[in-house]
């Protein structure tokens, strides 16, 4: 019986298979930050809006705004947010059947005020 070792490895298959693994972590990749996969976020003990340098604003189902736990209008929002830093962070958080105007509405306001930080709170599917 006669053995002889090999003079040389191809690596194509190799290659290939690292191209496909390269792939599926690309792929997998772009859907974790495109948010298309669904993600069940961490729960906190703290109630929300206790955070320090946390600013709150609530939307009811009627579109109602309230801040600081008073029900305010548009403008009052306004003339209220002008004196905060525009680093200071930004919850909404809007009752799921609240109109899409009053959301937008908010929405646009921060914006104008060129705020930084705004983020929706959600919770998570049951």
């Amino acid at each position: 019986m006669d053995t002889r070792g090999f003079d040389s490895i191809n690596v194509i298959p190799f290659i290939d298979i690292m191209l496909v693994m390269l792939t599926i972590v690309l792929t997998t990749a772009t859907f974790i930050s495109s948010g298309a996969i669904p993600i069940k976020l961490p729960q906190a003990e703290a109630p929300p809006g206790e955070a320090k340098g946390l600013v709150q604003i609530d939307i009811d189902r009627q579109g109602i705004l309230y801040f600081e736990n008073s029900v305010i209008d548009l403008s009052q929002l306004e003339a209220m947010l002008v004196g905060f830093d525009r680093q200071r962070p930004v919850v909404i958080r809007a009752d799921h059947q609240v109109a899409l105007q009053a959301f937008v509405g908010v929405m646009d306001l921060l914006r104008h005020l060129d705020f930084k930080s705004v983020s929706l709170q959600t919770e998570a599917a049951r």
